[in-house]
């Protein structure tokens, strides 16, 4: 089962099947996380990725975004306040919540005890459950539904940020629910913990994110523009690899960088492997490179602005204005004034405003 720190519940969850599917309907996953007072980067870009890539796992799911998986993890563990978080998305030490042997720690009477060895060695040994991670899911619970957000074959982690926030978005999505009805966000809310004091404190604390991060001036993106967008964000985190990226996904790159990093050794996607893989995704098959992407489509000069965008559109950078040859970036814009890239070597996969002040900002081009 799974607990916050109000209150213990003995609700039954029902495991949804994890299989990919692509959805046309529209979606918005929020507001810009960037230069939110409070919540480190790395957590921002995991409640991203999970809000969008929730959509293939629960395809019936609407409304999720970032505000109310950060609006949870604020309750529950304060964005994981005294702990680090690594660039993949791994926290330490591990958050462990207190033990339910059933003297009120968390609000708790009765004791919960941890009865397989899978338990056990999840939480450390400790004959008392305890909750984990940044979400604080009880151990029976993270065995049952965890997710890998992650591109690779390790079990998933409640101590992962980007784990734990997918896991948290499938588990609140339900069956299918509309997050973007009040009820059905409290009921979700209280279905992962079931305290009416809980829902409030939670509530107040997705509308604190919201005014934020100005959520409701986010673009919202439809049809084969939202497919481009979620597939680019479930590549969240996914290293930079020089060369790296095809039609299927992430792969090996090639030597080397201008800055003379090898992507032969690193399994990711380089700027143009990104995008040639999101829009791969709604069957159009883009060129290689930066540059040779640039000729693609209808062109946005970079006088037009930010304003002549939709999100989907490709975003260009090259060194000399005018010169299409000169381009060396590329990103997908994403609406509000944010793009998502593979950005370069040593980060992952992420997104990030748009670099309008760059001199090397070189438009854009329409495609869809």
């Amino acid at each position: 089962m799974l607990v916050g720190l109000v209150a213990l519940v003995g609700l039954s969850l029902m495991v949804l099947p994890l299989g990919l599917a692509a959805s046309s309907s529209a979606t918005t996953t929020g507001g810009s996380t960037a230069g939110v007072a409070g919540l480190p980067p790395v957590l921002g870009q995991a409640y991203t990725q999970a809000a969008a890539k929730v959509h293939d796992l629960v395809p019936a799911c609407q409304g999720m975004r970032w505000e109310i998986l950060a609006g949870i993890a604020e309750v529950e563990t304060t964005q994981a306040a005294g702990h680090q978080i690594s660039a993949d998305g791994e926290i330490t030490p591990p958050i462990y919540g207190p033990l339910l042997d059933g003297s009120g720690a968390g609000g708790n009477t009765t004791p919960v005890i941890n009865t397989t060895a899978a338990e056990l060695q999840l939480d450390a040994g400790t004959h008392y459950a305890r909750a984990l991670g940044l979400f604080q899911f009880m151990p029976t619970t993270w065995l049952s539904t965890g997710v890998n957000a992650r591109s690779t074959s390790a079990a998933p982690d409640p101590d992962n940020a980007f784990d734990a926030a997918l896991t948290a978005a499938v588990y609140l999505c339900g069956n299918g629910r509309d997050l973007t009805q009040p009820t059905e966000l409290a009921a979700a809310i209280l279905a992962y913990n079931h305290s009416d004091a809980y829902v409030q404190q939670v509530e107040a604390a997705i509308a604190q994110y919201d005014a934020l991060a100005g959520a409701t001036s986010a673009v919202p993106a439809s049809g084969k523009a939202a497919i481009v967008l979620r597939a680019a964000m479930s590549q969240f985190g996914v290293p930079y690899s020089w060369g790296g990226g095809n039609a299927a996904g992430p792969t090996r790159g090639q030597c080397c960088s201008p800055g003379g990093q090898d992507g032969s050794t690193i399994t990711g996607f380089d700027c143009s492997g990104l995008t040639l893989y999101a829009y791969a995704q709604v069957g159009i098959t883009l060129p290689r490179t930066a540059a040779a992407q640039a000729g693609v489509g209808r062109r946005i000069p970079a006088s037009a602005g930010l304003g002549a965008l939709r999100p989907g559109d490709l975003i260009f950078y090259g060194y000399i204005p005018g010169d299409d040859a000169s381009i060396y970036h590329v990103a997908i814009y994403a609406g509000s004034g944010m793009q998502v890239a593979a950005p370069r070597p040593g980060e992952g996969v992420l997104q990030q405003p748009v670099d309008l002040k760059s001199s090397t900002f070189a438009g854009g081009a329409q495609i869809l």
